[in-house]
């Protein structure tokens, strides 16, 4: 099986507005898919409509080959899911969380045990929730998706509202839960900074409609030409004054450096010998990348706050 998850053109109407217009996704198996959109943009709702937990206005939606609406109960078997916070009881400890949900579900009690190795909640388990950190309320949240074993997960924010330490720590959880423990995951995130370290394949959605999709390489291959140079100079008022007159492409970038678009591969060696014979020092010649950040504002036209974090807010454990 190629894609875990697909969609065709998937629609959502909630009243008069249209919230999701014709939604094509496609998960490969065995990928940490990233789903990103500006606040408002669909994420919860596609998520809410993958789970069965809304009704779709149109369109289909394909789990592990088969259709959710006819095999409902089949299918989510197969999927673990952490959407927005997790629901935990604080009262109780980590592992009495744990063996509630167990219960219900049916599954072999050394489950419990597995799972907080997993998530490397083990020394914290006989601990009440109300003295967990946010960090470890998510990879509770994260063990309680993993009980029943599933083959996929879907995690809508699981990286909101921790500090540096905790981000870290969920970042090299979810690798690890994809490359040892064989799970496919999709997450939406507005960390794109993170997405960009974790993800494999990853898909932009911009008012209901998918502005992309496919790996963060063929990303930037269709935003920014493969010949783009960044120029590092120690005078770049001048070398910017000869490379215009020349008739290249310039742009301004921070810290003494110049953004150049070059026509051919070995126009590169002739632009660095006019910068020099123009006594202009080059102190580095590199191809460009753009980020992920960059990227999406150029698919979406929206303006990030200086951490690069489009919408953040603080999960709770629940009772």
């Amino acid at each position: 099986m190629k894609h875990l998850i697909q969609t065709q053109d998937l629609r959502y109407r909630y009243g008069s507005r249209e919230i999701l217009t014709g939604l094509h996704l496609n998960i490969p198996k065995g990928s940490i898919y990233g789903f990103l959109g500006p606040n408002g943009a669909g994420k919860t709702t596609t998520i809410r409509l993958l789970l069965g937990l809304l009704k779709p206005s149109g369109g289909s939606i394909q789990l592990f080959g088969k259709e959710l609406g006819r095999n409902r109960v089949e299918v989510l078997r197969q999927i673990g899911a952490l959407i927005e916070v997790p629901s935990l009881y604080r009262h109780l400890s980590g592992r009495d969380n744990l063996e509630v949900l167990r219960r219900l579900l049916g599954v072999d009690k050394k489950r419990v045990e597995i799972v907080l190795e997993i998530v490397r909640l083990q020394q914290d388990a006989h601990r009440p929730v109300k003295h967990y950190s946010l960090g470890m309320c998510q990879r509770l949240g994260i063990a309680l998706a993993l009980l029943s074993d599933p083959e996929l997960l879907i995690l809508d924010e699981p990286t909101n509202g921790l500090d540096p330490s905790g981000i870290r720590e969920m970042r090299e959880l979810l690798i690890d839960l994809n490359q040892e423990h064989g799970k496919t995951i999709f997450l939406s995130s507005h960390l794109l900074s993170e997405i960009e370290k974790t993800v494999t394949h990853l898909s932009i959605l911009h008012q209901g409609r998918l502005s992309f999709e496919g790996s963060v390489q063929e990303l930037r291959q269709k935003t920014l030409p493969a010949r783009v140079l960044e120029v590092e100079v120690d005078n770049v008022l001048s070398a910017n004054e000869v490379l215009l007159l020349q008739g290249y492409e310039v742009e301004a970038l921070p810290g003494n450096r110049l953004r150049v678009s070059v026509p051919v591969k070995e126009a590169v060696g002739h632009l660095n010998r006019l910068l020099v014979n123009h006594g202009i020092t080059v102190s580095g010649l590199v191809y460009a990348q753009q980020s992920l950040e960059e990227v999406f504002l150029s698919m979406t036209q929206q303006e990030l706050p200086a951490n690069s974090i489009l919408t953040q807010t603080s999960p709770l454990c629940l009772v």
